[in-house]
């Protein structure tokens, strides 16, 4: 393939010019962002008016995306192509109506579920998982329908499999990694994987230090050992990267992450109960720029040319363009 894509199919981070640049200088030929956890329809919309101005001030080095040919010109035109996604089901509310209309406004990527029950599926800190609930079998339906992938990056282990099943199409765990390599409540059981990958579904590999093993003192030689044996469970053409980085966020973010509008104790999830913040990056993976670190250590760990650019955005590029 003559065109190499890089794409990192999951930031959280606190925009701004100087983290474009970043992008732009890790040759970022897309992103996909996360522009809303817990919030509602109407919040919905103040974020994409706030992304409308983003990308208005940074035009030289950004623009909204809808599809695979926009990271096409994106490359051309060396800019990075920016895909909306939503970390949770809220902007949706209980209205299938609005499915469509958060395509129209550029949503691409919505996941069923943020770690807790939701109307359409449970999350993976829940205790019980029911599964995908019946008005989450109709968003799937419509999901297909208009064209937004489902995501289960914070989705429990059943209704995973079931919006597999129940899916037409391909879905995709945008920002995770497996639990053989780092037991996180978000790392993904073997069996998933493999459901995953026999459906052409998607896997992004996370860098939150959470997901880690040995979280922020991971090295570059572990996480590329941890590729090499997720592509003995799933083919190499369905692995790529969600680095889930959450750039210059304050640390009272966490808490709207974990705790949205839906508790009022303090509960910091994941390995950071009495660490409410955001933990340190691994050395080798500070930003996007650390796509360069993993591509020499992919290449040290014995994958071919191919399969480096495909880890790197080339798959992401495909299942963009097969979606």
């Amino acid at each position: 393939m003559s065109n190499n894509y890089r794409i990192d199919n999951l930031q959280y981070c606190n925009w701004s010019r100087e983290i474009f640049q970043i992008n732009r200088e890790a040759k970022l030929d897309a992103v996909h962002v996360t522009i809303v956890y817990h919030e509602d329809y109407d919040e919905l919309l103040l974020e994409i008016k706030k992304w409308q101005k983003l990308a208005e001030n940074n035009s030289d080095l950004i623009f909204l995306a809808n599809n695979s040919t926009d990271i096409e010109k994106a490359k051309k035109l060396n800019k990075t192509a920016v895909f909306f996604g939503f970390q949770n089901c809220s902007p949706i509310e209980d209205d299938i109506s609005l499915v469509e209309k958060v395509h129209q406004l550029g949503c691409r990527f919505m996941q069923l579920t943020y770690n807790n029950q939701s109307l359409l599926a449970t999350g993976c800190y829940e205790r019980n998982d029911s599964g995908v609930t019946n008005f989450g079998r109709e968003v799937i339906r419509e999901m297909n329908r208009v064209g937004i992938v489902i995501d289960m990056s914070h989705s429990a282990e059943k209704s995973s499999l079931d919006a597999i099943e129940i899916s037409e199409k391909p879905i995709a765990i945008t920002h995770a990694n497996p639990s053989f390599w780092h037991p996180a409540k978000r790392n993904k059981s073997n069996d998933l994987l493999k459901a995953l990958n026999d459906s052409n579904g998607m896997l992004g590999l996370s860098l939150y230090p959470h997901h880690l093993h040995n979280n922020s003192k991971c090295t570059l030689e572990n996480f590329c050992e941890m590729v090499a044996k997720t592509a003995e469970i799933m083919d190499v053409k369905n692995i790529g990267i969600g680095s889930d980085l959450c750039l210059n966020q304050p640390d009272e973010v966490v808490e709207w992450m974990r705790n949205g509008t839906w508790t009022k104790t303090k509960n910091y999830g994941e390995g950071s109960k009495s660490k409410p913040g955001f933990p340190d990056q691994p050395s080798w993976f500070k930003d996007a720029r650390g796509f360069d670190n993993i591509e020499s250590g992919l290449r040290k760990i014995g994958f071919s040319e191919e399969d480096v650019n495909g880890i790197l955005g080339n798959n992401w590029y495909n299942f963009y363009k097969n979606i």
